[in-house]
């Protein structure tokens, strides 16, 4: 029930904005002297744009036409006049091939305190794979810009969007209330460092809808802060799986709770689904949490909580994580793990982690019964398990 009233909702909210291009006053970028050619500078031509619907007191679409579209990073910032912002993207939005021009920006394209923004469609073309090879060659790069954010938000809906060689993150939800996506496409090599799909912290209400992700870190990460997420339909890989984390990594930090993850499949992924927290003090917290309906093929390591992160060993050698973890409900999960070890749970000495609930759950390693490892934790195992529960 719940899945059929968020489905009709989306649609709803789809239809509505159909019904708003028609009427809204449209903007095409090209009367604003944008260049459909992918080499002349297109980035006044959306700002004009975007001031000219942001200033309008009625409801306004921008549309970008078939073509390739140069933009350096562009700011699109509120408050505007009205709520009702939409973008129709038939064409390719492409950064510039040297990414130096983009990498020392935080951000390519950036919404910051905007309500009722809407994006329909489109491709975005990072160019990351220059950033790419200098990082993963072992040289001194510079960090790069995540391809779109939004910040300090409410009501924003992404709906058909496309990401492709982002330099950092695809997609940030940062500080955003009220956030809808749907049939999103990530596209990155696997071996793409910093590349998360969509990233969510310091939010709430946002949902992800029928989205396929591939990438070189992780397909949905989640930040502190989060809540009230949901995300369903979800095909994972390559990637580093969908993250809660990393966690504690300040003394001080808002937790995360009330997250469902509906109908995935990891495919070839580093994790499935993942809770991680640094191993150091923190007042952290991660709760009420559901990963339901999961389908794994070749994953590295399935089910996973790893409450001892401390990458190279810094900052964190002998302190435990503060960070506590309860009520995680693993439902109706299986497939093929590429370890022996497809269930790990290796939470904190200080808080251990409580209320994990393993339900039929069937996982296996070279089609044997897989292992399972359990380190502070507690919890219980209903219907068929394997691995055998080592709650």
């Amino acid at each position: 029930m719940m899945t059929t009233h968020r489905l009709l909702f989306l649609s709803l909210v789809f239809f509505f904005f159909n019904s708003l291009l028609a009427a809204a006053m449209n903007l095409n970028v090209i009367r604003y002297g944008a260049k459909a050619d992918g080499t002349t500078d297109s980035t006044k031509a959306f700002l004009a744009a975007w001031d000219k619907a942001c200033g309008s007191t009625e409801p306004a679409t921008i549309y970008v036409p078939k073509g390739r579209f140069l933009l350096r990073n562009v700011d699109f910032h509120g408050q505007c006049n009205n709520n009702a912002i939409a973008i129709r993207i038939d064409g390719t939005l492409v950064a510039p091939a040297n990414y130096r021009v983009l990498a020392t920006a935080d951000n390519w394209l950036s919404f910051e305190n905007v309500d009722g923004v809407s994006i329909f469609g489109g491709i975005l073309d990072g160019k990351g794979t220059g950033l790419w090879a200098c990082k993963n060659s072992g040289k001194s790069c510079l960090s790069g810009a995540t391809s779109l954010s939004f910040s300090n938000s409410k009501n924003v809906v992404i709906i058909g969007l496309t990401s492709l060689n982002s330099q950092m993150f695809h997609i940030v939800i940062n500080g955003c209330h009220n956030v809808k996506m749907q049939g999103v496409k990530v596209s990155a090599a696997g071996n793409s460092p910093n590349t998360d799909g969509i990233h969510v912290q310091l939010s709430s209400s946002v949902t992800i809808l029928n989205s396929r992700i591939q990438t070189g870190d992780d397909c949905v990460s989640i930040g502190p802060g989060a809540t009230n997420l949901w995300m369903e339909n979800i095909v994972c890989g390559p990637g580093h799986g969908i993250s809660i984390g990393s966690l504690g990594k300040d003394q001080n930090e808002a937790g995360v709770q009330n997250v469902t993850v509906k109908t995935a499949t990891f495919i070839g992924t580093q994790n499935g689904v993942r809770i991680k927290s640094w191993a150091r003090p923190s007042n952290g917290f991660a709760r009420n949490i559901v990963f339901q309906h999961v389908v794994m093929k070749d994953v590295q390591n399935p089910i996973v909580i790893d409450q001892n992160y401390c990458p190279g060993n810094k900052n964190c050698p002998d302190q435990v994580s503060g960070v506590k973890v309860s009520n995680v409900i693993y439902q109706d999960i299986h497939g093929t793990s590429a370890t022996e070890v497809a269930v790990k749970f290796d939470c904190s000495s200080k808080h251990p982690c409580a209320g994990i609930r393993l339900e039929d759950v069937k996982l296996t390693y070279k089609n044997e019964a897989a292992q399972a490892s359990c380190n502070h934790a507690g919890g219980t195992a209903s219907g068929f398990v394997q691995p055998t529960s080592c709650l």
